[in-house]
């Protein structure tokens, strides 16, 4: 028996990434996944991968969350987890450079998306008298990166609406945390140090920028979630988990 044995989860933005690894984990530890998300091939191929389902979705569009609760509800029958993984860095620029058409997409992504998210599947968690969220937040809510105000400010916003809705729902039992990593080794990084004039020092900076040497790794960001949705933090709600080696201790 895994740790989450018959447990249905929704987790967005499943398709690559971090949202991947915890589709894969969880899958292995006996969840029903739900791998939502707008890219259609990658994610039909998690899906199929894991034993789970594929639902495309766009999560800036509140109708369509909505649809994924509802849609998942029909199915299944319940919602057990739900993890608020997708979202972007957007374009970096400082505060009085940026476009406002970056700030509003990000927004849209990363803190509006959640909110639909939470919207509709805290009443299904009420009902059924328990249930827990997990969102995806970052190190860049907790310390100030400079040059990437949209990302920062969304993720900060991530970590508050996460308490929040952890104390207005404690009563019914429904737990909510959000996760802080720091820079993690995903393709997409790897891809962004590839194209820097000098990738090798690129390397070398996400190697070392936490006190513990080396990048994050998706293995490690997934144990965490594994662990917030677990039984195994039953006691812990409106926690935002470092996963950074350190980084925001200095």
């Amino acid at each position: 028996m895994g740790r989450l044995q018959d447990r249905i989860a929704i987790i967005t933005g499943a398709a690559s990434g971090i949202g991947e690894a915890c589709a894969d984990l969880f899958a292995r530890e006996g969840a029903k996944v739900i791998v939502a998300d707008i890219q259609d091939e990658a994610g039909e191929r998690v899906a199929k991968d894991i034993g789970g389902c594929y639902l495309h979705v766009d999560l800036t569009d509140p109708a369509q969350v909505e649809g994924m609760i509802e849609s998942t509800v029909q199915e299944y029958g319940r919602i057990d987890i739900l993890v608020n993984n997708a979202g972007i860095e957007g374009d970096p620029g400082l505060i009085g450079d940026s476009s406002i058409e970056n700030w509003k997409r990000v927004m849209s992504i990363n803190i509006d998306a959640v909110y639909y998210g939470m919207k509709y599947v805290l009443p299904v968690m009420v009902e059924q008298k328990g249930g827990v969220i997990l969102n995806m937040a970052s190190t860049v809510g907790t310390n100030a990166l400079p040059g990437l105000p949209a990302y920062g400010t969304s993720k900060a916003g991530v970590v508050q609406l996460s308490k929040a809705a952890a104390i207005e729902y404690a009563y019914h039992k429904i737990r909510v945390n959000a996760l802080c990593p720091s820079v993690v080794d995903t393709p997409l990084v790897r891809h962004l140090i590839a194209t820097t004039p000098d990738p090798e020092a690129a390397l070398r900076g996400f190697q070392t920028m936490n006190p513990l040497p080396g990048m994050i790794t998706l293995d490690a960001v997934a144990k965490a979630a594994l662990f917030l949705v677990s039984d195994d933090s039953s006691c812990i709600t409106a926690v935002a988990l470092p996963v950074d080696g350190g980084y925001t201790a200095r």
